[in-house]
């Protein structure tokens, strides 16, 4: 195809105009709140996925419950699939996304 540049090609051009790529942001695993599961169960379930001590669990199960959401987890996005994998698994309503 006329007209396109390589990936390599372009990020040896950005290198020598002196730009930097932004480094990788990290991923967070969100639980958002639902209507069908206990504040108990959700507490239960972030103690046993993440190994969490209850007093934390129990704050991240209240942000849920009065927030809308809670960020549970970050790291690779790799890593943070398989936590929302096994969040599905547990019933709970958990999203993958980019940290701004």
């Amino acid at each position: 195809m006329a007209g396109t540049v390589a990936p390599q090609r372009q990020e040896e051009r950005q290198a020598d105009a002196g730009t930097v790529p932004e480094p990788d942001r990290p991923w967070i695993t969100v639980v958002w709140n639902d209507p069908i599961n206990l504040m108990s169960y959700v507490t239960h379930v972030f103690m046993t996925v993440f190994g969490y001590p209850k007093a934390k669990a129990e704050k991240l199960m209240l942000d849920v419950h009065r927030r809308g959401r809670a960020v549970v987890s970050s790291g690779t996005r790799e890593r943070m699939e398989l936590d929302v994998t096994t969040l599905h698994g547990y019933g709970l309503w958990a999203t993958l996304e980019q940290q701004s």
